[in-house]
C-alpha cells in the first residue's frame, strides 16, 4: 500500500478541505505518515480508546469526510471530536496500549505495522489534538 497521510491542524471544515489538492503544508501544523489505511485507523483508534464496535462507527458516519477528488483520489477527513477528546485524554501508557493493540488488529487483516512505529503514530497524534485543542481548533486527516 502506498499512501500519504498527513494529519494536519484546521481551524474549520472549509479551511482543512483546502488541503485537498496540495496539502496542509505549512499554513498548518501537521505529521506526515505513510503506508497505513487511515480511514480504517481512526475508527479502530475510536473503538479502542473509546468504545463501540466498527460497525456501530462506520454506520453513524465515521470517519466523516470533509472533501474527496471527484476519481476516487485523495480525501480530507475529520477526526471525531470523539476521537479527539480520547486521545488528548489518554495516558501514554494508554496510548502504547492502543497502538500495540492496533498492530495486531492490522496483523488479523495481513498488515503489518511495526510496534515501535504505531506507537510513534498514536502518541503523535495525540500530541497533535492536545496542541489543537490548546488553539480552539480541529484535526484533520489528508489521504493521498
Amino acid at each position: 500500500m502506498s499512501i500519504i497521510v498527513e494529519f494536519f491542524v484546521a481551524p474549520d471544515d472549509t479551511s482543512a478541505s483546502l488541503a485537498l489538492q496540495t496539502g496542509p503544508g505549512r499554513a498548518f501544523e501537521s505529521l506526515l505518515f505513510g503506508h497505513f489505511d487511515p480511514v480504517v485507523a481512526v475508527v479502530e483508534w475510536e473503538c479502542l480508546l473509546a468504545g463501540g464496535s466498527f460497525e456501530e462507527l462506520v454506520e453513524a458516519g465515521e470517519p466523516r469526510i470533509v472533501a474527496a477528488q471527484d476519481n476516487g483520489g485523495g480525501v480530507v477527513l475529520a477526526i471525531s471530536p470523539r476521537l479527539s477528546t480520547a486521545l488528548a485524554d489518554a495516558t501514554h501508557s494508554r496510548l502504547s496500549d492502543v497502538a500495540s493493540s492496533w498492530t495486531q488488529l492490522r496483523a488479523e487483516d495481513g498488515e503489518v505495522i511495526d510496534t515501535e512505529i504505531a506507537d510513534a503514530i498514536v502518541g503523535d497524534l495525540a500530541a497533535l489534538v492536545s496542541s489543537a485543542r490548546c488553539q480552539n481548533q480541529s484535526v484533520y486527516c489528508r489521504v493521498a
